[in-house]
């Protein structure tokens, strides 16, 4: 039931999306052919929807790194903010000398910085004891911020007619593109790489079996010697150097420079992806193509029914809601317990004579 849970998640997911669609006054099929079929039934969709979900990968695959230890890392969208900055840096200091080496520098850049982002909650629970999901949730804003400023101030393009946005990259820059007139380009095949290392690294090496009985058993390891510290540090180091990727992703693919915000909200919903793949890199792989769509409907939606946008965060929402409410039945069993009236006699009984007795 761990694994069709999340099946389970989104068929009642669909049936809430029948009556919203009803109640809007849309015929629910024509909503759903809209929304699921409409946006993958061409080449074009179909390379349209694998580069959404490279950065969904990216991002969920390191959280799920740190979930599994209980260290809980909230800030994906703050540190792949600060990889396109880092990133988008490098693009911007060799605009018109770089060449090939330009593109690795940038992806390295870009999960330096994402790392270093990360590593503030990091410091901060460690020396501090201070919430990791407060911390680097409220970094999330200040790194918003942070590229605001640069992209109004010292990085804005001269020539771009006082809009918010940074030169466009040069062409040793932006990631290849796999499939001609697509936007499908090697960040996929970078997603995919994440993913085999990320099962590599939890299923089959010792610090990621030293962070699943972290997880799982606290007192066990704490017992066996596994440090908390050490614990805390990997899982948020692993989530921010994904998330600054993915952002590098962003930066250098389908945008092609920096502006004001270079995502839609792809590190809050890589917690949903998270979940939904049940925090193992394959289901997540499955869960971010899922989630991607659910971006593509959105916008589909949006031109050929005229919904607003905030349809798409309410099927995520939905979806993580129906989700977690389906473990709470597979971790507990619910049992109506009727206290009998002899018993309940008895117990009223005994607290009279205590009372007495005081």
């Amino acid at each position: 039931m761990g694994w069709a849970s999340p099946l389970l998640a989104a068929a009642a997911t669909l049936i809430v999306g029948f009556a919203l669609f009803s109640g809007l006054g849309k015929n629910p099929f024509q909503a759903f052919y809209v929304f699921f079929v409409k946006p993958i039934d061409t080449l074009y969709g179909l390379g349209g929807l694998l580069p959404k979900a490279s950065p969904l990968m990216l991002c969920a695959v390191g959280l799920a790194a740190g979930y599994r230890a209980n260290v809980w890392n909230v800030g994906a969208e703050g540190q792949l903010t600060l990889g396109a900055i880092c990133g988008g840096g490098i693009a911007l200091a060799f605009q018109d000398s770089g060449g090939a080496p330009v593109l690795p520098a940038m992806i390295i850049a870009g999960a330096l910085g994402g790392m270093a982002w990360a590593a503030i909650p990091a410091w901060l629970k460690t020396h501090f004891h201070a919430n990791e999901i407060l911390v680097s949730l409220l970094l999330v804003y200040r790194a918003t911020l942070t590229l605001s400023l640069l992209v109004h101030g010292p990085w804005r393009d001269p020539e771009g007619f006082n809009f918010p946005q940074s030169k466009m990259f040069a062409e040793t820059a932006l990631l290849p593109n796999l499939l001609p007139e697509t936007r499908l380009n090697i960040g996929f095949l970078i997603a995919l790489a994440a993913i085999a290392a990320g099962w590599l690294f939890m299923s089959r090496s010792l610090a990621g079996f030293q962070m699943r009985v972290a997880g799982l058993a606290p007192a066990a390891a704490n017992y066996a010697g596994i440090s908390a510290t050490r614990t805390v540090w990997v899982g948020m180091l692993i989530g921010g150097a994904t998330a600054g990727i993915a952002g590098v992703g962003e930066a250098a693919g389908p945008v092609g420079q920096l502006l004001p915000s270079m995502s839609p909200g792809y590190g809050f919903a890589a917690i949903i992806v998270a979940f939904v793949g049940r925090l193992h890199p394959f289901g997540i792989l499955l869960a971010s193509l899922l989630m991607s769509l659910l971006y593509l409907g959105g916008e589909s939606a949006q031109m050929a029914l005229a919904l607003p946008s905030a349809v798409t965060g309410l099927f995520q929402g939905t979806l993580l809601f129906f989700l977690l409410a389906a473990d709470v039945f597979i971790n507990f069993r619910v049992r109506v317990v009727r206290r009998s009236t002899s018993a309940a006699v008895a117990v009223t009984a005994l607290r009279t004579g205590r009372s007495a007795g005081a």
